[in-house]
């Protein structure tokens, strides 16, 4: 129902002119043509189809940039689904290598710098997609910033 709001609005302002021109017994294209003739001696009527030429230019722009800004909104949204996808994804894959870290850990004679060396592994993945969670302009020159940043 909310996509035809307008044509909604149109057709209850449509009805209610038509309804209102009977009642009152008015003929408002007559009306209408006799006020286009006064408009004659100051000559706007030679702009009205030019004028009317340009509105449903600036009408037809502004139905694209809708478009284009609807399908803007919609690659933020699935760039977002993905990243968080993502970010489930490596959270998951990194609390089951923590399983192999505890048991390094309890190894003896484990390296202790090869622990050192996992730690900043997942540090650095860490914030690596923390720092794509939180870009604020989505575009592949940001991403490839966000991440090269954090190596």
């Amino acid at each position: 129902m909310n996509k035809y709001k307008l044509t909604l609005i149109g057709l209850v302002f449509s009805v209610f002119i038509y309804v209102t021109s009977i009642v009152l017994e008015l003929d408002l294209f007559e009306k209408f043509v006799t006020l286009l003739k006064s408009l004659e001696q100051y000559e706007f009527d030679k702009m009205i189809i030019p004028l009317i030429i340009f509105f449903v230019f600036i009408y037809l722009d502004m139905i694209r940039r809708n478009k284009e800004t609807l399908v803007e909104n919609t690659k933020v949204n699935i760039y977002k689904a993905m990243l968080k996808s993502s970010h489930h994804i490596l959270n998951n894959f990194i609390y089951q290598m923590d399983i192999f870290k505890l048991t390094a850990e309890d190894t003896p004679g484990f390296d202790a710098q090869t622990l050192a060396y996992y730690e900043d592994i997942v540090s650095n993945t860490s914030h690596q997609i923390n720092s794509l969670s939180n870009l604020t302009t989505i575009d592949e020159f940001s991403i490839r910033t966000s991440v090269m940043n954090n190596t």
